[in-house]
């Protein structure tokens, strides 16, 4: 017999955290389009489904200085169109533009989304490389982790049991700094096989700031701070970013599936690089 879920929609945050504090079998409800698919294949059985639909605190994209607070209820959709996630944060706006179809963009939620942590979804590298803080909300209070702190293994985060992500910040870029998303997928909308996002600023021909960050080739991103170094100061002409995409193809920990081989997707890293920093150069996609 299919026992009987609880539901709850709670209007504030406070009230939600208690919620899911109080049943350890409860799960958060934001725009549905991954815990609803799962759900219907078997795969969870929540007790109770927790909607944050009518938390207003979890809406909305705010200036903060000169970077940005995304509440964690912001749609695919309104992140994609918001023409002020320029410059730098542009690698953000750009992976919203390619998620899935325009229904589940007008439905899924950022916050859902990397909450699920999945390895070939297009927010995860986008975030790491503009160097986001993910804000975390809970019963006793809540706490800021990065976003390379926050993906810690396959689909699974740094969020604890009651716990659930209450906004995004995005830091001030650089000067000048140009950020983009590239990825490779079988088809428009389909998860990444593999991905990169870019974020860079020149001084003349010289590279001053760069941030990489690959996708969909191991259990969260790969970023090498010793890549970005290597490349700090140069041209970034063709020789030194092969080099660059080589050493983070060998870092990646990528895995045999329906979408592709570890090794092709080892393959097409360099080539990803290229292009990314290529169209960051160019300033971003048209």
């Amino acid at each position: 017999m299919t026992r009987a879920m609880g539901f709850h929609a709670p209007v504030t945050l406070d009230e939600a955290t208690a919620l899911l504090a109080a049943d350890a079998d409860a799960r958060c409800l934001a725009g549905g389009a991954t815990l609803v698919a799962m759900m219907n294949a078997g795969l969870v059985e929540p007790s109770t489904l927790v909607s944050l639909r009518h938390i207003d605190a979890l809406r909305g994209i705010e200036p903060v200085g000169d970077g940005f607070r995304i509440g964690a209820m912001t749609t695919h959709r309104e992140t994609a169109s918001d023409a002020r996630l320029d410059g730098g944060h542009a690698a953000v706006r750009e992976a919203a533009a390619v998620i899935a179809n325009p229904a589940v963009r007008n439905m899924g939620t950022m916050g859902g989304s990397i909450a699920f942590a999945d390895p070939a979804a297009d927010y995860p590298p986008a975030l790491v490389a503009i160097e986001a803080e993910i804000e975390i909300a809970g019963a006793d209070g809540r706490r800021r982790v990065t976003a390379a702190d926050f993906f810690t293994d396959w689909y699974e985060t740094a969020l604890a049991p009651g716990e659930i992500v209450a906004a995004i910040h995005l830091p001030a870029m650089p000067a000048g700094a140009r950020g983009t998303y590239h990825k490779l997928a079988r088809v428009a909308g389909d998860f990444a096989t593999a991905s990169v996002a870019v974020v860079l600023a020149m001084a003349g021909d010289s590279c001053c700031h760069l941030r990489i960050a690959i996708g969909g080739c191991g259990p969260t991103p790969v970023r090498l701070a010793e890549v970005e170094t290597r490349l700090i100061g140069g041209e970034l002409d063709a020789p030194a970013v092969r080099e660059a995409g080589e050493m983070l193809a060998r870092a990646a920990d990528p895995v045999d599936d329906a979408r592709a081989s570890a090794d092709y997707r080892r393959l097409v890293i360099p080539r990803l690089l290229a292009r990314a920093i290529e169209r960051a150069r160019a300033g971003g996609a048209s």
